[in-house]
């Protein structure tokens, strides 16, 4: 199981459409200089087709009427909502490790789990309620490189920042996220959580937290949004596919979940 698990990342990858889509009009590009004297103008139609997808998922527009139709729709929840909720501590859900930051001479957080992490400290500096990361070495990530809870923990230091009241370090996915994390704050008595990630993946990580045993308000941020004017949200971007691609994956993963 573990060998098949290994290999979610590459085959998230083939799925998306930057791989996917690129597999394709090669496919199809290879299939018309095969066919050229006969039957060529399908697979170039085809080719023209698969071009008009890969511009239209490169478009923030897209990225946003994707979020807002096939993914559940998460509301934003402020400090004051926690307390009525009586929420007993928050959880941040890791998002990835730069593990050679050459400034930092050593590893860091990604641009978002760093977002998260921030949103993190934020809710627990306003409502005093203790904070958890949890996150390991991903399926992708390097045996040797370093867990992402202690590079979170190492993050905050440098910061001056609130310090993580537990650390969860040996997860690969969400699924572990939410079962090891579970385990590691009931033994403390927890049981109602706040959990910080990104809006779109959200449902899917409330999913997996409930499953697990824990009550849990979610605490989105980072909203697949745009502050560029309507025509610029139709041109394609890295930043329009890249969130494209977000919200086809995390649609795939509560198809199967």
């Amino acid at each position: 199981m573990d060998t098949l698990l290994a290999l979610k990342p590459i085959l998230t990858a083939l799925v998306l459409p930057a791989t996917s889509g690129l597999l394709a009009l090669f496919a199809l590009l290879f299939w018309a200089w095969r066919n050229r004297l006969r039957v060529a103008g399908l697979p170039v139609a085809l080719a023209g087709a698969a071009t008009l997808l890969m511009w239209l998922l490169s478009c923030q527009a897209v990225a946003i009427w994707l979020s807002v139709h096939l993914l559940p729709q998460v509301r934003p929840i402020g400090p004051e909502d926690l307390k009525i909720q009586q929420v007993q501590a928050i959880v941040v859900l890791g998002g990835g490790v730069e593990n050679d930051a050459v400034e930092y001479d050593g590893p860091t957080l990604s641009p978002d789990a760093m977002s998260r992490l921030l949103y993190g400290v934020h809710l627990s500096r306003t409502t005093q309620l203790p904070l958890a990361y949890t996150g390991g070495i991903g399926w992708a990530g390097q045996t040797e490189q370093t867990s992402e809870a202690e590079v979170a923990a190492l993050v905050l230091s440098r910061l001056g920042s609130t310090a993580l009241r537990w650390q969860e370090k040996l997860s690969r996915d969400t699924r572990e996220n939410a079962l090891l994390t579970a385990a590691l704050l009931k033994n403390d008595g927890i049981t109602h959580i706040a959990l910080v990630t990104h809006a779109w993946h959200m449902p899917r990580s409330v999913r997996q937290f409930e499953a697990a045993g824990l009550r849990v308000v979610p605490a989105p941020m980072g909203y697949i949004r745009s502050d560029v004017g309507p025509l610029l949200q139709w041109l394609p971007s890295g930043n329009g596919l890249r969130e494209s691609g977000w919200v086809i994956k995390e649609w795939l993963g509560l198809l199967v979940i």
